[in-house]
């Protein structure tokens, strides 16, 4: 068996994983900006995630998985209006911010549950470690990497590059960064447009604030996620992971604020998952293509030709690496629930079957034996390079044809040893089950499921026509009280959402 090694976005090569402490691994990955409903974006990076969580768990490593949740706004320089964009929700939606923050956090746990994923070790909030972003802060100015104007922090970017590989990991050159950077709010309080907010003063209409020592105001986003690594992971961890789109400016500001804060680089293995399309186009609002979880699993986005159960989404990450494109069109997806289907199929056969069944009427093919004892092997040997889940399903589908025949009476009982056949069962068990985290497939119900709502919105629209405001009432008020949550839209139509 091969020992794992993982691809290191920071030095663009695949190293040997060798963790800081030896059996022991900590891991960083950046969680979501709770000021909306979870989107298609979110389940590539969290499902990839936990893939590496329950692999190295598997491997016998004691896992640390730090995964936190962003609700202290998120502030960016880069790309977009300075704004805290929770504050902003929260006076759309006329919600307190930590309202909106509770009802979004709990919308993408339900989500996570629906894709099977492991909770992390730890869950940590942006609001919750003020004091320990402002401790890193104060660090930073008393080094001399950060200045105070106005009331708000900025780090000093090229200071930093003068003795630092600042853009090392997104392959940004400081001097183009310093020349096209966007011209954006309070960019010309900064000695340098390149220069990134650790702390800005809240003006008098911002809801969230926090007091310190250079007056109200509120984190930037990059220094929550180094407050947070640092304080549960140490100044120096093994793993940090997230989607490319964080390699610049977060990540890299990142590395900027903790080397210097802690001395030392943060991380040992940097990790991201590529891009996801949608039908061949990139996901984006000006695109009206930004699928939220629910429309995936209900099926009413304009993009799509109906609905995916979060399994068949599971399935159709893991069958691309993490490190390349996903595009998630119609006839893709609809390619992965079949093939879904058919795997598990023959896999929840295969589970029921008792090892010895007929066994030692016929004397075993040593050739089958020896294609599935390979198959299997392989699985191992594709995850520990650069965790390739795609070779590892491939080598399952492999394996489909010779459990089909063996269901069939194609392949005669006993043609695989006891020893050969118990091995299938437990290593598929394992690697479908505990490290893929697939499990069985309800799509009859869910598509019964699909039918009855419609059934019952349809009476619903009827009732309302008629002005039967009682029937109207009793729907939706028994459905809230089994958990199904009715939406009425603006247009008319009418969403739910299981709670």
């Amino acid at each position: 068996m091969k020992e794992l090694h993982v691809y290191n976005s920071y030095s663009r090569a695949k190293e040997k994983f060798e963790p800081l402490v030896p059996g022991h691994v900590g891991m960083y990955v950046c969680g979501p900006t709770v000021s909306g409903e979870s989107h298609l974006g979110h389940a590539r990076p969290y499902i990839t995630f936990d893939l590496v969580y329950r692999y190295l768990t598997h491997l016998g490593y004691k896992v640390r998985y730090v995964r936190n949740i962003t609700d202290a706004g998120h502030f960016e320089e880069e790309g977009r209006e300075a704004e805290d964009k929770i504050s902003k929700k929260a006076v759309i939606e006329k919600l307190e911010p930590m309202e909106l923050v509770q009802k979004y956090t709990n919308l993408f746990h339900w989500a996570m549950d629906q894709f099977n994923t492991v909770p992390p070790s730890i869950e940590p909030t942006a609001t919750g470690h003020i004091v320990e972003q402002i401790g890193m802060i104060q660090e930073l100015i008393r080094q001399g990497y950060a200045y105070e104007i106005n009331g708000s922090v900025y780090f000093d970017v090229r200071k930093y590059a003068e003795g630092h590989d600042y853009g090392k990991l997104s392959g940004r050159v400081i001097d183009e960064m310093l020349e096209t950077t966007r011209e954006l709010e309070g960019q010309d309080e900064k000695r340098n447009k390149a220069d990134f907010a650790l702390w800005k003063a809240a003006p008098p209409e911002h809801i969230m604030r926090w007091n310190s020592p250079w007056g109200e105001g509120f984190p930037g986003w990059h220094i929550e996620c180094s407050a947070m690594a640092t304080k549960y992971l140490g100044k120096q961890f093994d793993i940090h992971g997230g989607g490319m789109d964080l390699q610049f400016p977060h990540h890299e500001s990142e590395i900027a604020q903790s080397t210097i804060c802690n001395h030392t680089p943060p991380v040992r293995y940097w990790m991201h998952n590529n891009m996801i399309t949608i039908n061949g186009r990139k996901m984006g609002k000006s695109y009206n293509n930004v699928i939220r979880l629910t429309e995936l699993f209900r099926g009413d986005h304009p993009e799509l030709e109906k609905a995916y159960s979060p399994m068949t989404v599971r399935f159709f990450i893991l069958q691309t690496h993490y490190r390349s494109t996903l595009d998630f069109g119609n006839e893709a997806l609809q390619a992965a629930e079949k093939g879904l289907k058919r795997l598990m199929e023959a896999y929840e056969w295969l589970q029921k079957q008792p090892a010895a069944d007929d066994a030692a009427t016929v004397t075993p093919d040593n050739e089958l034996e020896e294609k599935v004892t390979t198959l299997l092997a392989s699985f191992a040997d594709n995850m520990n390079d650069d965790f390739g889940t795609a070779r590892v399903l491939a080598s399952m589908f492999e394996l489909v044809p010779v459990i089909n025949g063996i269901k069939d009476k194609a392949i005669a009982p006993g043609t695989l040893s006891v020893a050969t056949f118990t091995k299938l069962q437990q290593e598929l068990k394992l690697w479908v089950e505990d490290i893929f985290g697939l499990r069985p497939e309800t799509a009859a119900d869910n598509d019964k499921l699909q039918g009855v709502m419609q059934v019952l919105i349809n009476i619903r629209k009827d009732a309302r026509a008629r002005k039967d405001w009682g029937t109207s009432d009793a729907i939706r008020n028994q459905l809230a009280a089994i958990g199904i949550q009715l939406k009425d839209e603006k247009d008319g139509g009418m969403a739910w959402t299981i709670a």
